[in-house]
């Protein structure tokens, strides 16, 4: 769909890094990441699982934040560096950390989820890192999260940052042994 149509009333060129590589694409206004992802680059990690945002099947990296691709329209992230599960390992074929580490665990079953999984997890790891608190983040003696601070990560912090990502084959206590693997 994306360059059939050149009206300009309806489409814009866009230009998106995706893992690294720049693509300028003529986009119709109305697609989204998943879409444009999925069906112009040929990067079929993320899922399309309930197109309204809430199960994470499709959760990507945009300028480093985890984000639901089904629900930005593409021609909004004009300029954005996206990073999909297959941009996570490295340039000669090696596996993230996180990738490893749910094989080691066994970390998924069916696998539908795993992609927005491992993506999801990454981006709360950066989160942590740079002092973003959750809901069951500690607060310091004061009763406040200390900002800039990073954020140790236990089992109750990752499930809670890792919420919005559904596993209908329930493998949730190995993708946080997962996390926690990476993290130690």
């Amino acid at each position: 769909m994306s360059g059939e149509n050149s009206d300009s009333a309806t489409c814009s060129e866009t230009t998106l890094t995706v893992n690294g590589k720049p693509h300028t694409l003529l986009v119709d206004h109305r697609r989204v990441l998943l879409d444009v992802l999925r069906e112009d680059l040929d990067l079929w990690g993320a899922r399309k699982g309930c197109d309204h945002g809430q199960c994470g099947a499709c959760t990507v990296l945009v300028d480093g934040r985890r984000v639901n691709s089904c629900l930005l329209l593409a021609v909004a992230l004009d300029g954005s560096e996206v990073r999909t599960v297959e941009g996570l390992g490295g340039d000669g074929g090696e596996l993230h950390p996180l990738q490893q580490a749910f094989l080691d665990r066994d970390a998924f079953q069916c696998g539908y989820c795993t992609p927005g999984q491992l993506c999801s997890a990454l981006g709360m790891l950066d989160e942590a890192a740079a002092g973003h608190p959750s809901r069951v983040t500690d607060d310091t003696p004061d009763g406040r999260p200390a900002p800039g601070r990073p954020v140790p990560l236990d089992r109750d912090e990752i499930r809670e940052r890792l919420n919005g990502n559904l596993c209908r084959c329930g493998a949730y206590p190995r993708i946080v042994d997962a996390v926690e693997d990476v993290i130690r």
